[in-house]
């Protein structure tokens, strides 16, 4: 009988080794900034993912659906890899799309997922970057192992195969779709493509540092595999172009240890979102910022009330339900930007700060 596992892994495998040959040969490994700490944060959890976690969740999941759901065992044995396949890539992107989402807006779960957007640049590797507990929690890994039991080993295998070709030239350096987008006639293929699947374009807006340079958007761009469901949730944000950094504002640089093993090992660094006892500050006060805006310029407005650079965004929003405001200025001159964050003219003082006053 074939291990289809092992297949699935093996193919795996040779995706990351061409890509890491295609990365070599563009030149982007020998310009690597990489530390030491990025190279066993990102190689240590692949290796710990596909050797212990994936394979302890789909045992486990085998071994509970034999204990619940014995009676559905080998289900999709004998359907048709038509079927089997896209119920597997489907069902998978889905739960990890709403996992993935939710990790950016929950506290907790951010401090798991951080890793994978503390990388300063794109790489064959980024993908991996998460702690440990956001693995063993992942419903796609879960996913993965209830299709196993049900007799979808193979469609797994293949599956997997087309889910990490897409994941991993998503985060590689070396972008196809630029060339797409280089060349006139190739353009409505890209623009087809990025409506379909993840495309490096897409996800590396997802990674960008910044939304100030108009191309990044570290709160949309949620999809693992398609687009699709950014598109129908209205998280979906299309560029061309890439950003101009990657990686967090007031980020500590944790040791490895730290990032992977959270929250069994915390940071040492107070200022580090995973240290003992840290707690993100209000710095919202009642009255509004007056501030001489440039006409034409951006500006990353506020809106969580926890940037201690206030009104402006310093990243602090990351783990919360909320996501700054990117505007331009209309015109030079003085501006009152509310930093009460009530206004209902955002980013502008409209006097709410006024009726909380004396309605105390």
């Amino acid at each position: 009988m074939i291990n289809w596992e092992a297949y699935g892994d093996l193919v795996v495998i040779g995706i990351l080794a061409l890509f890491v040959l295609l990365e070599m040969i563009s030149g982007a490994l020998g310009r690597t900034k990489r530390t030491t700490n990025d190279w066993i944060m990102e190689f240590g959890v692949y290796i710990v993912l596909g050797l212990l976690i994936k394979p302890g969740i789909v045992i486990s999941a085998v071994l509970l659906g034999n204990h619940f759901l014995a009676e559905f065992q080998h289900t999709l044995t004998n359907s048709s890899l038509w079927l089997s396949i896209p119920l597997y890539l489907f069902g998978d992107d889905l739960v990890q799309y709403c996992y993935h989402r939710y990790a950016h807006s929950n506290s907790f779960l951010w401090k798991l997922h951080r890793p994978h957007h503390q990388a300063e640049e794109m790489g064959f590797f980024v993908s991996y970057r998460n702690a440990g507990l956001y693995y063993l929690m992942m419903p796609n890994i879960w996913w993965m192992g209830l299709i196993t039991f049900l007799g979808g080993a193979q469609a797994v295998a293949i599956g997997l195969a087309i889910k990490q070709l897409v994941i991993i030239s998503s985060h590689s350096t070396v972008a196809y779709d630029k060339l797409l987008y280089k060349f006139k006639v190739l353009r409505p293929l890209a623009f087809l493509l990025q409506r379909v699947i993840v495309t490096p374009a897409f996800h590396h807006s997802h990674h960008g540092k910044s939304q100030l340079d108009g191309v990044s958007d570290p709160n949309g761009n949620f999809g693992n595999m398609f687009s699709i469901w950014d598109q129908i949730l209205g998280t979906a944000s299309f560029r061309r172009e890439f950003p101009e950094s990657y990686g967090l504002e007031n980020d500590p640089k944790e040791k490895w240890t730290a990032q992977f093993f959270y929250p069994a090992v915390a940071s040492a660094d107070p200022a580090s979102e995973i240290s003992r006892g840290f707690k993100k500050q209000d710095h919202r006060t009642e009255e509004p910022s007056k501030l001489e805006l440039e006409k034409g310029k951006a500006y990353l407005w506020c809106r969580c009330g926890l940037s201690a650079n206030q009104p402006f965004c310093d990243g602090s929003h990351h783990g919360t339900k909320y996501k700054p405001l990117r505007f331009e200025a209309k015109r030079s001159g003085k501006a009152n930007l509310c930093q009460c964050k009530r206004t209902g003219t955002e980013p502008f003082c409209d006097g709410s700060h006024q009726m909380k006053s004396r309605s105390t």
